[in-house]
């Protein structure tokens, strides 16, 4: 989801002072101080080709280097094609690179990474909205500097194509790519701005921790990073299927662009897409995104032997081929309740939209009935045990809305952190886990503690300016750099917290993030519902809500 209120830290807090420049190859980069933070910033650096012309649609072409002799570093660049903004503040040359560091960092510095993928649903979000700012501030402050990066990638139809032509043309999975060539560019110029290429740390939320969960599946992630932190997001969160399930989609996508509209159905439409120009691929964008028959048209899809979503997550989960590398992963309470509709929803209403939301493709209806009679029960018709939790019987006027958005949140969200970080715990690798639980005063009550709300504790810029949000916010962005610069979160440096146990199979514990109760939880909430949510990952193919945005 967009979080558009971390613009507050946007580019207006990036006032021109002495500007910063810095060597690359043959190039002067002229960045931005950051006035008042002894930051300097540089942005909008391309780290891939434009993904225009014949270029369109295909995998992106990292360039490690730019051809000019001098390039303004001053701004971050455009945001990638999406619903949200025009031409004038978005563009398909979109592939962009921004580094924020303490100011004056030498090149030997070999301060740590930290890497953010933005969320939004995979069809919207830009770098431009997270400003990593405070987190660098305060990592300076604690005695642990380091440098924060983020990028845009491709969204939509050109990030994630979807249909058998684009499988055909093995151009699936396109957003994914880019996410790692921006990780190549930063083994390659890190050094230059004081980083430690050995030392990176992917982080991300939502479609961002799943985008870097599936690179842990079958890429060279281990050759880029050393570790990850996962916000509310694991592999198997979003669609698991093969792209030819969205055709629909696909002809949407192609019927909205002018001159190719004709070829909509006809399987051949990548020549004149990449003949098109941005206008026309603009327009074909909103059509397919104001004309999806679902909620989230575009997700990542199972491109096969070879590929970097090659199975469904569970396959990898259960063989332990998977990257061995230290992670934090955690979710919200309330996770389901933005993608449940906000309205009242009988038994049968909910059985339907199971039905719907977990596509028989791989077994039986019959199994597939089973499945939703038994999630009916185990989810029972009681306000007082559903979403937003803690809630009691407060139903918000919107009778079986509680029962529907606890499915929805264990189905896509808590089951998959769970079972991502049993699966690495249990071979060894360093894990820890958390629940934010920090209520939000200033969200709708209906939504509790949901989707995304954690952000802007991230990032400095806590929702609302209570004492416990103000303490959390700094303890987690505390956690987050310790464990970007040692991986794990109890370094002992900067200020005092409680240690956060490692989860491991004889101590699966999380951390509950709660300004006014931070302490160590058991990670058996719904344990009964989670298990079998989690027994045939063949049924539940774990995707989000069917349901069209905005109901």
């Amino acid at each position: 989801m967009l979080l558009t209120g971390l613009h507050v830290f946007g580019l207006v807090s990036l006032v021109l002072a002495a500007a910063p420049q810095i060597k690359l190859g043959r190039t002067t980069l002229t960045g931005r101080d950051v006035t008042g933070l002894h930051q300097d910033f540089f942005g909008g650096i391309p780290f891939a080709k434009p993904p225009l012309g014949e270029l369109r649609l295909q995998p992106p072409v990292l360039t490690t280097k730019l051809d000019v002799d001098t390039f303004d570093a001053s701004n971050f660049g455009k945001g990638c094609l999406q619903q949200s903004g025009t031409l004038a503040t978005l563009s398909e040359d979109c592939l962009t690179i921004n580094v924020f560091r303490p100011t004056g960092t030498l090149p030997n510095a070999s301060l740590p990474v930290l890497f953010w993928t933005y969320g939004g649903g995979f069809d919207a979000g830009a770098a431009s909205i997270y400003n990593g700012t405070l987190i660098v501030a305060q990592s300076v402050a604690r005695g642990t500097p380091l440098i924060y990066v983020n990028f845009n990638y491709r969204l939509g139809p050109l990030g994630f194509p979807q249909g058998q032509e684009a499988a055909n043309k093995g151009a699936l999975n396109l957003a994914l790519k880019d996410q790692l060539a921006a990780l190549e560019w930063v083994q390659a110029n890190i050094g230059t701005f004081g980083g430690d290429k050995h030392k990176v740390t992917a982080f991300g939320e939502s479609a961002g921790a799943i985008m870097t969960a599936i690179l842990f599946l079958n890429s060279p992630i281990e050759k880029l990073a050393r570790g990850a932190i996962f916000e509310s997001g694991s592999a198997a969160t979003a669609l698991e299927f093969t792209a030819d399930r969205r055709e629909i989609d696909w002809q949407n996508f192609v019927s909205g662009v002018p001159s190719c509209a004709s070829l909509a159905t006809s399987n051949n439409t990548f020549d004149c897409l990449r003949q098109a120009n941005t206008s026309e691929i603009f327009s074909g964008v909103l059509n397919a995104l104001e004309n999806a028959p679902e909620e989230f048209g575009f997700d990542p899809t199972i491109d096969g032997p070879g590929g970097v979503f090659p199975d469904i997550a569970s396959t990898f989960l259960d063989s332990g081929n998977f990257a061995r590398l230290p992670f934090i992963a955690g979710t919200n309470l309330d996770e389901g309740t933005i993608f449940t509709p906000h309205v009242a929803q009988n038994t049968s209403a909910i059985r339907e939209e199971i039905i719907t939301n977990f596509t028989p493709s791989l077994v039986g209806n019959s199994l597939l009935d089973a499945t939703a009679d038994r999630l009916l029960e185990l989810y029972p018709d009681d306000p007082a045990l559903g979403s937003p939790f803690n809630t009691g019987d407060n139903d918000f006027g919107l009778p079986g809305f509680k029962r529907s958005a606890a499915i929805q949140g264990d189905v896509s969200f808590q089951s998959q952190r769970r079972a991502w970080i049993q699966a690495a715990s249990s071979r060894g690798v360093n894990t820890f886990g958390y629940l934010f639980t920090q209520p939000q005063p200033n969200g709708n009550p209906v939504n509790g503690v949901s989707h995304g709300s954690e952000v802007p504790f991230v990032y400095g810029v806590p929702s609302d300016n209570s004492a416990s949000s103000q303490l959390l916010s700094e303890l987690m962005i505390e956690y987050w750099v310790s464990f970007a610069t040692g991986l794990s979160p109890n370094d002992g440096k900067g200020v005092t917290r409680p240690t956060w146990p490692q989860y491991t199979p004889d101590n699966q514990v999380l951390i509950q993030l709660n300004g006014a109760n931070l302490t160590t939880i058991p990670d058996d909430y719904r344990k009964e519902q989670i298990d079998f949510i989690n027994s045939d990952p063949a049924v539940l193919h774990h995707r989000r809500s069917l349901n069209r945005r905005g109901n």
